[in-house]
C-alpha cells in the first residue's frame, strides 16, 4: 500500500472578498503524478504553496509524512544572483565527481544542451546576477532536479523551455521515483507525465483519474450529468473531446472508467476545422500570393540564421514553425513582417520577398505591448473597431469577443494598468482579431494563458479564414491549430516535416547522437591519411552535384506544396502528392548524409 506523503484537511483561504479554496480535503501518496489545472487566478498556486507549507491556510490544516524530502519550484527562484551556476547546482563538488554521476549529466544535457552549459558566457563558472528570467529558471529546475525528493511540487515548469527540452523533463519525470503534483498549462506535458488530474474551480478542487486527455473526456461527462446551464463551456469541451478521440491513440492514456457517454456527446460534432470551406474563404480574401521567399538569407547582426531558402506562404495555410533556440524562426517572421509593413520595400540581407497586395498582416510578438493603463478593457478593444467579422456570416462586438477570451463584464471595466501579465497578453491578443487581418503570425501565443482560455482561442481560430504562421512550444497548441510543420534545425535550412513535431524531435536527436560520437571518437581515429589534389578535386565536384539535386529536391516540394493547396478537396490527388513529399524527404536525407561524409573528407 502506498505511503501517505501529504494531507490537505478542510482548507480554506480567502483573499479580500474571495474565496480562493473553500473546505479542500486532498491526499498525495507515493507514486501520485498529479496535475493541476484551471484559470488563472482561481487559486492553482495558492493550493500548490499551502501544499508545500509555504503559505498558511486560513482554516483547515496541511500534514506532511515525517522526515519528508520535498523539493519545490515557484515562478519565483530563490537563486543566489552572486553565485556561479556551479556554486547553485553541484555546490562544491569535484568535477571528476560530478561529472561521472550519470543524473547530473543527463539533468545538465537535458536543460542546458551540454555539460559545458553552451550558451552561458563562461559556462558553470557563469554569474547568475545578470542572467534572464528564463536562464535562472532552467538553473533552478536543475538545482532541484539533481537532489534527491520523495515529492516535487512544480509551479509552470514547462516555461522558457522549448520543445526538446520539455519532451526530456517529461521522460526524466516519467523515470523518477518521486511523487509529482504539478501546475502547468501545457496539456501535451500533462498528458505524458500525470496519472490523476486536480481541477481547481471557483473554490473547490474536483479529482480526475488519468493525464489531461482522461480529464476532458471525464469533465464533459461530470457536465452532461448535472446538466450544467454553462452551454458555451460545454461546447467548448466537446469540441476539444472531439479533436482528442480523432487524435493518434497515444495521445491518451487508457481511461480508467467509462468513456461511452462521453463518446456519445461528440458522435454528432464535426472535425475542429472545414480545411476546404477555408481555404476557398482565404483565397478570396487574399489571392493566389500571400508570401513568396526566393533565395532568402536572414541574418541577426552578423550571424547568419537562413540561408537560400525558397518557400511559400499560401492562402489559407497554417504552419506551425518550431526549432532551437536562436535558429532564425522569430528573426524569419520579422523579415516577412518587415516586407509586408513596406510594400516589398524591405528586404532580407538576401534573396527577395514578395507580398500579396491584399495582405493585412497582424503579428503578435512575445512582448506585450504598451497600452495606456488607465484604459479600461472594453475601451482598449473598442479603439480597435466596434464589430468584428468572423466569416461565413458570424459577426462579434467587442464585448462579446472580450467576453469569449475570458473578461466578464465586470472584468470588461478594469483599468488595463490592474491586468496581471496573462490578461494582458488576452488583451494584446483579442486587440490583433479586432482588426480583422488576413494574416496572422503568432510568436509563442500561449504564454502566460490557461487552459480555458487556449480552447477559446482554439476555437476561435478554427474559424478564422486566412494563413498563419504559429511559432509556440506548446506542442498541443501547435498540433491544434496548424496542418503543417516547418523546422529550422539550426543548420540554416527550413524543411517541411510530414510527421511534425515527433519527426523533428527524432531529426535533433539524431543530430546530437552524431556530434557526441565524433566528439568521443579519438584523435588517432579521426586522422585520416592525406588526400591527393585530384581526389580533393573529385570530392568537391560530388559535393556540387549533391547540393543541385538538394536544390531540385526543394524546388520540387515547393511545387507540391502550392499543387497540395490547389487541390485540397481532392483527397485522393492530396494523398498521391503527400506519398511524392515523402519519398523527396527520404532522398534529401541520404543526400544530406553523403554530403556530410564528403565534406569531412574534403
Amino acid at each position: 500500500m502506498a505511503v501517505n506523503l501529504v494531507n490537505v484537511e478542510n482548507v480554506s483561504k480567502v483573499y479580500g472578498t474571495r474565496a480562493l479554496l473553500d473546505g479542500v480535503s486532498l491526499g498525495v501518496s507515493e507514486g501520485d503524478r498529479i496535475g493541476v489545472v484551471g484559470r488563472n487566478g482561481d487559486g492553482k498556486t495558492t493550493l500548490i504553496r499551502m501544499l508545500a507549507k509555504a503559505e498558511e491556510a486560513d482554516t483547515g490544516r496541511v500534514t506532511h509524512s515525517g522526515g519528508l524530502r520535498l523539493g519545490v519550484l515557484t515562478q519565483h527562484d530563490s537563486l543566489d544572483s552572486e553565485a556561479t551556476v556551479r556554486h547553485e547546482v553541484i555546490r562544491d563538488m569535484a568535477d571528476h565527481e560530478w561529472a561521472g554521476n550519470a543524473k547530473i549529466r543527463d539533468v545538465l544535457t537535458g536543460l542546458f544542451g551540454g555539460l559545458d552549459l553552451p550558451g552561458f558566457p563562461q559556462g558553470l563558472d557563469t554569474v547568475i546576477g545578470p542572467l534572464s528570467g528564463g536562464e535562472r529558471r532552467r538553473i533552478a529546475l536543475a538545482k532541484l532536479l539533481i537532489e534527491e525528493q520523495d515529492l516535487i511540487v512544480l509551479d509552470e515548469p514547462t516555461n522558457h523551455l522549448d520543445v526538446e527540452g520539455i519532451a526530456w523533463l517529461a521522460q526524466h519525470l516519467r523515470e523518477r521515483r518521486s511523487a509529482l503534483v504539478c501546475v502547468t498549462h501545457d496539456r501535451w506535458f500533462l498528458d505524458q507525465v500525470c496519472t490523476r488530474m486536480w481541477d481547481v474551480q471557483r473554490g473547490a478542487v474536483h479529482e480526475y483519474e488519468g493525464g489531461y486527455s482522461d480529464y476532458v473526456f471525464a469533465r464533459a461527462e461530470r457536465e452532461r450529468i448535472a446538466a450544467t446551464e454553462e452551454v458555451k463551456r460545454q461546447n467548448l469541451v466537446r469540441k476539444e473531446l472531439a479533436w482528442l478521440r480523432r487524435g493518434a491513440p497515444a495521445r491518451t492514456s487508457k481511461p480508467r472508467f467509462r468513456v461511452e457517454a462521453a463518446n456519445e456527446l461528440i458522435a454528432d460534432v464535426p472535425p475542429p476545422r472545414d480545411t476546404s470551406e477555408l481555404m476557398k474563404f482565404a483565397s478570396s480574401r487574399l489571392g493566389k500570393t500571400v508570401f513568396d521567399l526566393e533565395d532568402v538569407t536572414v541574418q541577426a547582426g552578423p550571424k547568419v540564421l537562413l540561408k537560400h531558402v525558397t518557400w511559400q506562404l499560401g492562402p489559407g495555410d497554417r504552419i506551425g514553425l518550431v526549432g532551437v533556440n536562436g535558429a532564425g524562426k522569430t528573426s524569419l517572421l520579422r523579415a516577412m513582417a518587415q516586407a509586408a509593413r513596406t510594400e516589398g520595400e524591405a528586404q532580407p540581407a538576401g534573396g527577395r520577398i514578395a507580398v500579396g497586395k491584399t495582405v493585412k498582416l497582424a503579428y503578435l510578438s512575445q512582448e506585450v505591448a504598451e497600452l495606456n493603463p488607465a484604459l479600461r478593457v472594453l475601451e482598449a478593444v473598442s479603439q480597435v473597431r466596434e464589430r468584428v467579422d468572423l466569416g461565413k456570416g458570424r459577426e462579434m462586438t467587442a464585448g462579446q469577443l472580450c467576453e469569449t477570451f475570458g473578461f466578464s463584464k465586470e472584468k470588461q471595466w478594469t483599468p488595463v494598468g490592474d491586468l496581471s501579465g496573462g490578461e494582458r497578453r488576452r488583451l494584446q491578443l483579442l486587440r490583433l482579431l479586432m482588426d480583422e487581418p488576413n494574416v496572422l503570425f503568432l510568436d509563442e501565443p500561449t504564454n502566460d494563458l490557461d487552459i480555458e482560455t487556449l480552447t477559446q482561442l482554439e476555437d476561435l481560430l478554427d474559424g478564422w479564414p486566412g494563413s498563419m504562421i504559429v511559432i509556440s512550444h506548446d506542442r498541443f497548441f501547435v498540433e491544434r491549430t496548424t496542418d503543417r510543420v516547418f523546422a529550422l534545425l539550426g543548420d540554416a535550412t527550413l524543411r517541411m516535416l510530414p510527421r511534425g513535431i515527433d519527426e523533428y524531435l527524432e531529426r535533433r536527436h539524431r543530430m546530437e547522437a552524431q556530434v557526441a560520437a565524433a566528439a568521443s571518437t579519438p584523435a588517432a581515429e579521426k586522422a585520416v591519411p592525406e588526400r591527393s589534389a585530384a581526389d580533393l578535386r573529385a570530392a568537391k565536384k560530388e559535393l556540387q552535384k549533391i547540393e543541385r539535386q538538394l536544390d531540385k529536391i526543394s524546388d520540387r516540394e515547393t511545387k507540391l506544396h502550392a499543387q497540395i493547396a490547389e487541390h485540397a478537396t481532392d483527397f485522393a490527388k492530396v494523398a498521391e502528392l503527400d506519398a511524392e513529399l515523402r519519398d523527396l524527404a527520404g532522398q534529401r536525407d541520404e543526400l544530406e548524409l553523403h554530403w556530410l561524409e564528403l565534406a569531412e573528407d574534403a
